[in-house]
Formats: C-alpha cells, structure tokens, sequence
C-alpha cells in the first residue's frame, strides 16, 4: 500500500478490511493457519486453483468421509494404485491448532467454536471435533474474564487455549464487530489480540 501498489481505498472501503487487527501479529505472523483451496480441471487436464478459501475454509469432513465410503466399495482401487493416504488429516489439524497455544504444555484445550445445528456446514464442526477429541462449542459456551478464555462446564469453568472457530468474523466477538451478533464471544477479540489464546483463522484471513 505505502508503494502504491495497491490502491489503498480498495482495500479499506472493502467490508472485510477490519482496522481493529491493525498493528496485531498472530502466532508465527502466521494469518492464515488453515486454507481451503478449491481446484477445478479443464478440458485437456490441467489443474486450475479457482480459489483460497481463508476466512471459513470448509468442505474436508465431506472429503474424509467420502475417501472412507470409497475404501469400502472399491478396495481394488486402493490396492492397485499409489493413492496418497488421508487419515491422518485429523491428527495434523489437531498438531496444528495445538501449537498455537499460549500454554506450553502437552494438553491444550481446544475448542471448536460452531453457530450450531442450523448452519450448513455443523456436520463439519462435529465431525471435526470428535476426530480431533476437541470440544464443540458455542458461543453461550464461552467467556471471557479478564481476557482469557474460558468453557462452561459442568465442573465449572476451564480455561480454553485455542479456538477453531468456524463463524465468520462479523459474528465472532459483539464488542468488535457486529454488535448484534448472538453466535459469538464477547472479549474474544482482545483476548486473542494479548495473545493470550489461540484462534484459527485469524480475524481478517478472508
């Protein structure tokens, strides 16, 4: 932008530039953690990215299931062929979310923060979470005191270290951006902002 590269009215009169997330640096520098590219191939073959999808990159459960599906009804296929396996799809996510953590510690609390049964994709969200052994929650199952994160329980509250969360940004935290939203955490924004709690993809990713 300082170069003129990019005009800078096109990036901040678009209604996904968030000023709030200026000056932040998530774990890494690392924005985007997760990124779900859709590819499409043409008539002679070739293989085309058509998009990245960072804000709520969503689609892999129904990839995971199908690979299954197709293990089981054509097993010749597998044993025939070099198809790269996918299993530990879940295993890695699971690695990755650990490591933002802002505990350092062979246990992490991670969530997977849904807008519930009605969304289109909350299949995803419980798939997910029960591969990955993660909590599925929403946003009433969160707060946030003295900025840090914590889940409601029956036991009481834990403190949560990372949050998947599968809501887009406007929804996420009522204090920053929509403040009407109901699917979201009040204090979520600044507890990640102080780095203390993880949260994938970062505000701002799409």
């Amino acid at each position: 932008l300082s170069d003129g590269v990019v005009p800078r009215e096109l990036i901040e009169s678009s209604k996904d530039f968030f000023p709030q997330c200026k000056g932040l640096s998530p774990a890494y520098g690392a924005w985007a953690n997760i990124c779900g590219t859709d590819l499409v191939r043409d008539g002679d073959g070739t293989v085309f990215v058509l998009e990245d999808n960072l804000r709520v990159p969503s689609g892999v459960s129904y990839m995971l299931e199908n690979r299954a599906v197709m293990k089981r009804v054509f097993p010749e296929l597998f044993t025939a062929s070099d198809i790269v396996s996918v299993d530990e799809y879940p295993h890695a996510l699971f690695d990755m979310l650990a490591a933002l953590s802002p505990r350092p510690g062979d246990d992490p609390e991670i969530v997977v923060l849904t807008p519930g049964v009605y969304n289109s994709a909350y299949f995803e969200h419980a798939f997910l979470a029960q591969r990955m052994g993660a909590e599925l929650v929403s946003g009433d199952d969160l707060i946030v005191i003295d900025d840090v994160v914590f889940m409601r329980n029956i036991e009481g509250l834990k403190r949560v270290d990372v949050v998947y969360r599968r809501i887009n940004d406007e929804f996420l935290d009522p204090e920053v951006f929509s403040k009407d939203s109901m699917l979201g955490v009040p204090g979520l924004f600044a507890a990640w902002a102080k780095g203390n709690v993880g949260l994938a993809n970062a505000p701002g990713a799409g």
